[in-house]
Formats: C-alpha cells, sequence, structure tokens
C-alpha cells in the first residue's frame, strides 16, 4: 500500500513537472488583486498543484486497498480545495494535479502486488534491515509479553 503510493506520488510528480512545461500560469495571487493570499509562496508555475498530487497520489492509492476508509479521498478533496482557498492555485490546477495522481494510484494498485521487480527490492531491504536490526530469539522475552 505504502509502496504504491510512493511510486504512484513519484511518477505523478515526474509527469506534472512534465505537463507543467507545456502550460504555465501564476499563482492567483499575482495575477488577481482581488485574490487575498493566506500562505506565503513564491511567484512560480501554479500548474498543476504539487500538494494535490501528493496528497491524491497517497490517499488514493490508500483508498484502494481499503475501500471501507474514505478519510483518505475526504483528506484529498480537502487539501485540493484548501490549495484554492489560500489563493495559491487555480481549480484546473487542482483538477490537472488530482487527475494525474489518480491515473498513477490506479496504475501501481494493479502494478506493485504483482511486480516481481517489488518482491526483489523487499527482499533486498528485508536482508539489510536483517543485518542492521538483527531479529529476535525464541528465547529473549520482549516487553511486550
Amino acid at each position: 500500500m505504502v509502496l504504491a503510493g510512493g511510486f504512484a506520488f513519484i511518477l505523478a510528480w515526474i509527469t506534472g513537472n512534465l505537463v507543467g512545461l507545456l502550460y504555465h500560469n501564476y499563482q492567483p495571487f499575482h495575477e488577481m488583486v482581488e485574490v487575498n493570499q493566506l500562505v506565503f509562496k513564491d511567484i512560480d508555475n501554479s500548474f498543476p498543484s504539487d500538494h494535490t498530487i501528493l496528497f491524491f497520489a497517497f490517499c488514493v492509492a490508500f483508498w484502494l486497498f481499503n475501500k471501507k476508509n474514505v478519510i483518505w479521498l475526504i483528506l484529498a478533496l480537502l487539501v485540493g480545495i484548501s490549495r484554492i482557498a489560500v489563493g495559491v492555485h487555480y481549480p484546473f490546477d487542482i483538477i490537472v494535479g488530482a487527475f494525474i495522481a489518480i491515473v498513477f494510484a490506479i496504475v501501481m494498485y494493479y502494478w506493485v502486488p504483482n511486480s516481481q521487480l517489488v518482491y526483489k527490492l523487499l527482499n533486498v531491504y528485508e536482508r539489510i534491515e536483517n543485518k542492521i536490526l538483527p531479529p529476535k530469539k525464541n528465547n529473549e522475552r520482549s516487553l511486550d509479553n
């Protein structure tokens, strides 16, 4: 679940940066005098929203693995809406960021559990972890017992 979200975020972030090269607009607080900027943000390309990509990639991936827990979708929506409310993104920035992230979250939901590469990476990780933190022996008592 976490790996699917992480991979989805990385791929969506890269895609978002590439899409941002094709279309550029400044933040609403820079282009419209009536927008009240509520958080500090440097003036740069606001398209698409990196925060929205981050939250939608992880939250949608988490939700796909446990569809009963809709709090993840609500959290992602709230982050997207908050980016508009604080004056740093247009609705289109949020919609495109969410779309990119959702696509990659769905792809990773299907790819990660069936990927031999992921299993190989997890085996390497476990070997490294066991060298750093050796597993407990059966005769050792933990604080949990």
